[in-house]
């Protein structure tokens, strides 16, 4: 049993996933983004129980990959095919000469589930991603995504135009897939120890996360994945001196 538990959290973040994808392709974007929410926690849980335990085993590697795939390269593709088809068909006030693309737009959207497949791969390949991340990693592009429709759900910051806006969403697109794939090192939250000096950048990361997202909420989701990137730039520049 103990050596299978991980396994087990990992199906419940495929199963999660699978959730989203119904919700989404229902029209409740809102939904299902709670739903890749609960998936990035057992995505989470599944490597915390996996170290702590003491299991790892060839297969619970390529199950993983399996269900990040659906819930972090499907479901994020899914949205943005929704949002962008949505700013196609009710566009906002100055983009009505894109309408005439909207049988084609959306599907750009579908590159983030493209560029998560080759996320995926190279990291399964990569011996240098054991301790920290090469590129973003799929959960965070994904948070990043499924924050959008809350964003709309809950638009208390009157982001309605800025998210449904065409150019925006395109480029956030561009934008997530080029980092997924780019050769940018980004520390990993893994604690071997809890002491400030090991982990000086990773409580600094979690405090002002959670700083931003008490007060922003959903709308402090994108923030945070940018900071998570600046935050990196210092080991970043580190690397390239030495």
């Amino acid at each position: 049993m103990k050596r299978h538990l991980p396994n087990a959290i990992t199906c419940l973040n495929l199963l999660c996933g699978c959730l989203a994808l119904t919700n989404i392709f229902a029209g409740d974007l809102a939904t299902g983004a709670w739903f890749v929410a609960a998936a990035a926690a057992a995505d989470f849980a599944d490597g915390l129980v996996a170290r702590a335990l003491r299991v790892s085993s060839a297969i619970g590697k390529d199950l993983d990959s399996l269900a990040d795939m659906v819930s972090f390269g499907v479901v994020p593709g899914a949205i943005l095919f929704h949002l962008l088809y949505k700013s196609m068909v009710s566009p906002e006030p100055g983009f009505h000469t894109l309408v005439g693309l909207a049988g084609y737009v959306p599907y750009v959207g579908f590159l983030v589930s493209i560029f998560s497949a080759l996320r995926l791969a190279k990291f399964n390949n990569d011996t240098r991603q054991t301790t920290s991340f090469i590129g973003l990693p799929t959960p965070a592009c994904t948070l990043v995504v499924a924050s959008l429709p809350l964003i709309l759900a809950y638009d208390q910051f009157g982001l309605h135009g800025v998210v449904l806006n065409p150019l925006v969403l395109l480029g956030l697109t561009v934008l997530l897939s080029g980092l997924l794939v780019a050769e940018l090192p980004l520390f990993a939250l893994k604690f071997k120890t809890l002491r400030w000096a090991d982990n000086r950048r990773r409580f600094i990361f979690l405090l002002l996360a959670a700083g931003l997202l008490l007060a922003l909420r959903a709308a402090a989701v994108p923030l945070v994945v940018l900071l998570y990137v600046l935050l990196s730039v210092p080991k970043t520049a580190a690397r390239s001196g030495s």
